[in-house]
């Protein structure tokens, strides 16, 4: 049934609801302010820039704006409250509920919108470092309580799997570790492996190093910048590529030097979005969601650095399947881990 033209209305106007929404969010995780309020209780705007900072008159509008979109409460005193729920969503780090980045990263793609629109004119792209901070943080925030409190779980649901991370003094690598989250999780659930993080982004491994350091495990875990190239030839038992392989330019090039690396009897696994077999419209909201991402981040930054395969985030079984062919590979297969957030593992087999 096709939509009228008072239908499609209501729903743009809808979406833009959606939007101020997100951005308010993304005030107001920015501000502290929600951290504010979570911590310390009932606030009116006086009391909120008090304990968090920023300006009085913003603070209020602030405030109303969240009570009248029913994110915050009104206390009998007049005050704002933020609801136990909302406050685990938008400031309990360790959460799996923990969606407050998520705003951070869609505010931090609209920044660069004319860089995009120049990109979708002439076929360029716009790189991670374009991106900068607000997206690079995000996606590493976000990621972070998957894999400090999920992975390791995961993982030991896969068996022999789990029997070569615990190979004594297993080498494990991590290609596209981005803030390292996923090699800090790794290292911790298997103490007695070691774990070597590479990425192309220099401040991504600075601020895995950062991370690393203050998890204590930095003895076992160590960052290079640079891709699968710098890998040494036959020497990992496992090799993980956490979300990222659709966002690279030459994945064949990179699939091709994890081959290379990997040691007999060795794992690769690849962690990339759960979206469908085949395209269908109109598409699930996980879908819809990863054709977000890909519009405004992945394939922008996948088109960078040409020449490129163009991937995107909606990379399905079929397009990783043929890349880990061409690449040496027999095949790939996806391991039992489900309910994983947004993510589907896949095993590529020799």
């Amino acid at each position: 049934m096709s939509t009228t033209t008072d239908e499609f209305a209501e729903r743009l106007f809808q979406a833009s609801l959606g939007t101020i929404e997100v951005l308010s969010v993304h005030i107001g995780d920015r501000m502290g302010w929600y951290r504010a309020l979570a911590a310390h209780g009932p606030a009116d705007p006086g009391e909120l820039v008090t304990r968090a900072g920023g300006h009085e008159r913003y603070a209020r509008e602030w405030l109303e704006q969240q009570a009248a979109y029913g994110i915050l409460e009104i206390a009998p005193d007049g005050r704002f409250v933020l609801p136990k729920g909302a406050a685990e969503v938008l400031t309990h780090e360790a959460s799996l509920a923990y969606l407050a980045p998520l705003a951070r990263m869609l505010a931090g793609a609209a920044v660069q919108m004319p860089a995009l629109l120049e990109a979708y004119r002439n076929g360029g792209g716009v790189g991670w470092a374009q991106f900068g901070a607000d997206v690079r943080e995000s996606q590493a925030d976000m990621n972070r309580p998957w894999f400090e409190h999920a992975l390791p779980g995961a993982l030991a649901g896969v068996p022999d799997l789990d029997a070569v991370l615990r190979r004594p003094g297993a080498r494990i690598a991590d290609v596209g570790c981005g803030g390292g989250w996923s090699s800090i999780a790794l290292a911790r659930a298997y103490p007695e492996a070691l774990v070597e993080g590479v990425d192309i982004d220099a401040p991504s491994i600075e601020l895995a190093g950062r991370n690393a350091a203050a998890s204590g495990l930095g003895e076992r875990i160590s960052f290079r910048r640079g891709d699968a190239a710098l890998l040494d030839e036959g020497r990992y038992d496992a090799i993980f590529a956490f979300e990222c392989v659709h966002d690279m330019p030459r994945p064949v090039d990179t699939l091709a030097a994890v081959r290379r690396a990997i040691a007999p009897g060795g794992a690769v696994v690849i962690m990339d979005e759960a979206v469908g077999e085949s395209f269908t419209a109109p598409a699930d909201d996980t879908e819809r969601l990863m054709y977000g991402f890909s519009l405004l981040i992945c394939l922008p930054d996948g088109m960078h650095d040409q020449p490129s395969a163009g991937t995107g985030t909606v990379m399905r079984p079929d397009t990783l399947r043929r890349y880990a062919r061409e690449a040496g590979f027999g095949d790939i297969e996806v391991l039992p881990i489900e309910d994983f957030g947004f993510w589907r593992f896949y095993r590529l087999i020799p």
